[in-house]
């Protein structure tokens, strides 16, 4: 007991624990701060990940657009709904239910 209270008159540990629990609690870093940066830089990671792939999957599409008349060919009756002469197209488009 006396171990124990000789501990707790110890100006070294009480200013230890005080600076600890400032640290963790009320400076302007503290533990819920840094979790909350942290979580912001793992999405930010994450979006640079997919935008760098989605810009090379644009930059290999612009180039096979640029040299390849089936590619060409390809986009214009996707996107743009094109079609030879003798030829029907049929657009099939979803209708979303109302609960």
């Amino acid at each position: 007991m006396d171990r124990a209270v000789s501990l707790l008159k110890n100006k070294f540990l009480i200013a230890g624990v005080a600076f600890l629990v400032w640290m963790c609690f009320f400076d302007r870093y503290d533990l819920a701060t840094q979790y909350g940066y942290q979580k912001e830089r793992n999405k930010l990671e994450y979006e640079k990940e997919f935008y760098t792939t989605e810009v090379s999957n644009l930059e290999k599409s612009i180039k096979d657009a640029q040299y390849s008349p089936s590619e060409i060919q390809r986009i214009a009756r996707e996107k743009y709904k094109m079609k030879k002469d003798n030829e029907d197209i049929y657009v099939i488009s979803e209708v979303e239910a109302k609960n």
